[in-house]
C-alpha cells in the first residue's frame, strides 16, 4: 500500500485542529480494547492499521457499532512512511502497536519481518521527531528480548518449571536482565525497542517501552503462533486437538487485556516520568499458568481435556518467563486485577459467543468495507 492508497473513513474527516490518539494497529487485540477504553471516556481515537489479520475487521466493526463519533481510520501500512507522517502529525501521543508478531513468521521471512517491525517503528519515530511538538510515544515489545534464558537454572515443580534462584521465582524476570535477541523477530522486536529507548536519549522525546508477556481477553483471535491462550480454548471449542511444542511445562504468566489498558492509560497520564523507561509488562508471580495447567482448566470449562498432539520445542522458546512488574508498579500503582482463573473464564465465555453469532458478525465486517474504499498493495 502506497501513500495514495491510504484513506481515512470519510464518516468523520480529520482537519487541523483535531488532536488525537493514534493506534497503530489499533483494530488489532490490543488496540481494538484500548480504542475501546478511550473512546468511552469522551476521547479521539485515530486508527491506522492494514487490517491484513484475520478477525481484525470484526474487531473495527465492533468499535464503529459502539462508537458513533470520535473515532476515525486510516486503512495504511506502517511500512508507508508518508502516511505514517499524515497519521502522526494529527497525533499528541502515539501507540504503536502494529507489528508482525509471530517467531515462526519471522524465521520463513526475517527481510519482512524487519522491515513491519524495525522499519515501521522507525517510521513511527522519525514521524513523531519532525512535529512541532514531537507526540509521546508508546511501543509494546516483547519479552523475546531477554532471549531463551538458558542460563535461568530450572526445576519441575508439578507440570511447571520453576527457577531455583528464589528471588528470581518470587518476582520474575526484572529490566536489569541483559538483552540477548533470540529468533529474527526477538531481532527486529528488539530493534524497535531500542530506537525508542534511544529517542528519548538521544532527541529528547517521551517514549516509553513495554516489553510484555503473554495477553489474552476479549476481542482476541488466537493463532498456534500468537495469542496461545485464545489459540487453546478455540481449538477446544471447535473439538480439534492442540498441538504442544515442548513438553508443556513451560510457564508465561499471563495478563487480562484489561489490566494492559489500564497500564496504557497511567503510562499516558505519567509520561513525563517514565520517558526513556522500558518496563516489563505481564501478570506476574500472582497469575502464572503452564500450558498443561491451561489444559486442566478447558477440561473444566468443557467438561473434556482437549486432545493433543507434541511436537519438538520452538526456536526461541522460553522453559520459563514471569515478568517483573515492581518497577512499573512503583511508578504508577498499577496493579493486575484479574487474575488467571476469572481471565480465562471470561474469554472462555466471549469465545462462545463469537462461536454462537458468526453470521452476525460476518455480515457487520462485510457492511464496513465500501465506507473505508480500501485498495491493496
Amino acid at each position: 500500500m502506497n501513500s495514495r492508497d491510504a484513506v481515512i473513513t470519510p464518516r468523520r474527516a480529520l482537519n487541523g485542529r483535531d488532536r488525537v490518539t493514534l493506534i497503530t494497529g489499533g483494530a488489532g487485540f490490543v488496540g481494538a480494547n484500548l480504542a475501546h477504553r478511550l473512546l468511552s471516556e469522551g476521547r479521539r481515537v485515530l486508527v491506522l492499521d492494514n487490517l491484513s489479520r484475520p478477525g481484525v475487521e470484526r474487531n473495527l466493526a465492533w468499535l464503529e457499532e459502539n462508537h458513533s463519533t470520535g473515532l476515525d481510520v486510516m486503512v495504511a501500512d506502517i511500512r508507508d512512511a508518508a502516511a505514517v507522517a499524515r497519521a502522526v502529525a494529527r497525533a499528541e501521543h502515539v501507540f504503536h502497536f502494529a507489528a508482525q508478531v509471530a517467531v515462526t513468521t519471522s524465521l520463513a521471512d526475517p527481510r519482512e519481518d524487519f522491515a513491519v517491525n524495525g522499519l515501521g517503528t522507525l517510521n513511527v519515530l522519525e514521524a513523531a521527531r519532525a512535529q512541532p511538538v514531537p507526540p509521546s510515544v508508546l511501543m509494546t515489545s516483547t519479552n523475546k528480548v531477554y532471549g531463551g534464558l538458558e542460563d535461568v537454572e530450572l526445576k519441575l515443580e508439578g507440570q511447571r518449571y520453576r527457577p531455583v534462584a528464589a528471588d528470581i521465582a518470587r518476582h520474575g524476570i526484572s529490566e536489569a536482565r541483559p538483552l540477548d535477541f533470540h529468533s529474527p523477530y526477538g531481532c527486529s522486536k528488539g530493534t524497535a525497542d531500542q530506537y525508542v529507548h534511544d529517542y528519548a536519549r538521544s532527541y529528547g522525546m517521551k517514549t516509553v517501552v513495554f516489553r510484555m508477556s503473554c495477553i489474552y481477553g476479549q476481542r482476541q483471535f488466537g493463532t498456534e503462533d500468537q495469542g496461545w491462550v485464545a489459540h487453546f480454548l478455540l481449538r477446544a471449542l471447535d473439538r480439534e486437538p492442540i498441538t504442544l511444542f515442548g513438553d508443556g511445562r513451560q510457564v508465561r504468566d499471563i495478563l487480562f487485556v484489561d489490566d494492559l489498558v489500564e497500564a496504557f492509560v497511567l503510562a499516558q497520564r505519567n509520561i513525563g516520568k517514565l520517558a526513556g523507561g522500558a518496563f516489563n509488562i505481564g501478570g506476574g508471580p500472582r497469575n502464572v499458568i503452564s500450558l498443561l495447567d491451561l489444559l486442566d482448566q478447558i477440561e473444566v470449562l468443557e467438561g473434556e481435556r482437549p486432545a493433543t498432539l507434541h511436537e519438538d520445542w520452538r526456536t526461541g522458546d522460553q522453559r520459563y518467563y514471569v515478568s517483573d512488574t515492581r518497577r512499573f508498579e512503583t511508578a504508577t500503582g498499577w496493579r493486575p486485577a484479574i487474575d488467571a482463573q476469572q481471565g480465562i473464564e471470561r474469554l472462555h465465555r466471549w469465545l462462545r459467543q463469537m462461536r454462537a453469532e458468526p453470521a452476525a458478525a460476518a455480515r457487520k465486517a462485510g457492511q464496513r468495507r465500501p465506507l473505508l474504499a480500501m485498495t491493496g498493495r
